[in-house]
């Protein structure tokens, strides 16, 4: 049995990535603060709401107890939680958590924005929790905003609508997906029991 963590910072509901995890095994804490000692094998970001709202909430408790917080702990963050691992955001004015070096950018105008709907991931290069995912698996959008990251090295998978979007990114111990893995079927199922396996380790 995994314990996990999802940080709640007030965006709505959580309650299908709650069940979603605790389907493949997970017991599951919400959390609003980082006032406890981390007891926890994993954390989570959940993907809905605004970037600097999300931040503010973080920052409540500061940057610094944040990263403390987590230190080693394998931390997946699903859409705007991945956002949030960036340094900045064109949705807002906060600073981002600047785990990883880029920046967060709006979709073009060519799309329509939100962007919701399946696309197929180009799988770049292996990756943790894409271990048993298949090129061109089909997985649930709901975004405004892609990452733009300074290196592409921390890529595993793409999607192409007319524009690539980086899909998966992972990090040392920062796992992210700008799609909803609670969303997306059987090969979302996959990615979450595969972050669950390196909460693991």
């Amino acid at each position: 049995m995994v314990n996990v963590a999802i940080f709640d910072y007030g965006a709505g509901n959580i309650f299908s990535l709650k069940n979603s995890l605790e389907r493949v095994g997970a017991t599951v804490d919400v959390i609003t603060d980082f006032d406890k000692p981390n007891e926890y094998s994993g954390i989570l970001l959940p993907g809905v709401g605004n970037f600097d709202p999300a931040m503010n909430s973080i920052r409540d408790f500061s940057k610094t107890q944040f990263l403390d917080y987590v230190g080693n702990t394998p931390v997946l963050g699903i859409c705007l939680g991945m956002e949030m691992f960036f340094e900045k955001s064109q949705e807002g004015q906060e600073k981002g958590l600047g785990v990883i070096n880029g920046e967060v950018i709006i979709l073009p105008n060519s799309m329509k924005v939100p962007h919701m709907g399946w696309n197929d991931l180009e799988i770049k290069k292996p990756g943790k929790i894409l271990e048993g995912v298949d090129d061109g698996s089909w997985v649930y959008f709901v975004h405004s905003y892609r990452v733009k990251p300074t290196s592409d090295d921390i890529i595993t998978a793409e999607s192409n609508y007319g524009i690539k979007v980086p899909a998966v990114v992972e990090h040392e111990n920062f796992f992210g997906t700008q799609f909803h893995p609670e969303k997306s079927s059987t090969v979302g199922k996959i990615m979450i029991k595969n972050f669950l396996d390196v909460c693991k380790r």
